[in-house]
């Protein structure tokens, strides 16, 4: 689900329409709903505020005025490939515990010692 500072992709009758930054998410009356806060990423800048709900918050699809619309998370490829990382060291590790290689610890007091 979309948070507050995230950066959204969204698409306009299915195809990419523009960049926004989730800015505020507050409850609506309406149980269920929030009024999401938008930072428009264009030239000028503009603020939306859309109502919607858990769903729509997670990508679901939706219309406003007929025009069909989705918010897509973006993730920045920094971050994906600092995730991609940490999971392919996890998977080593792993597979290192399982075939009983798993690394050992040295302790650097003990060696001083002898």
């Amino acid at each position: 689900m979309a948070v507050i500072n995230d950066i959204v992709l969204i698409h306009v009758d299915n195809k990419p329409g523009f960049y926004a930054r989730i800015e505020e998410i507050e409850p609506d009356v309406k149980p269920g709903w929030w009024q999401v806060k938008l930072l428009v990423l264009t030239f000028p800048l503009q603020v939306f505020t859309w109502i919607l709900d858990e769903f729509q918050l997670e990508g679901a699809p939706f219309t406003m005025g007929g025009t069909p619309l989705m918010l897509e998370d973006v993730v920045s490829p920094v971050e994906q490939e600092k995730v991609e990382k940490e999971n392919e060291e996890k998977e080593r590790l792993a597979k290192m515990r399982q075939e009983g290689g798993a690394p050992k610890v040295i302790s650097l007091s003990d060696r001083r010692k002898k």
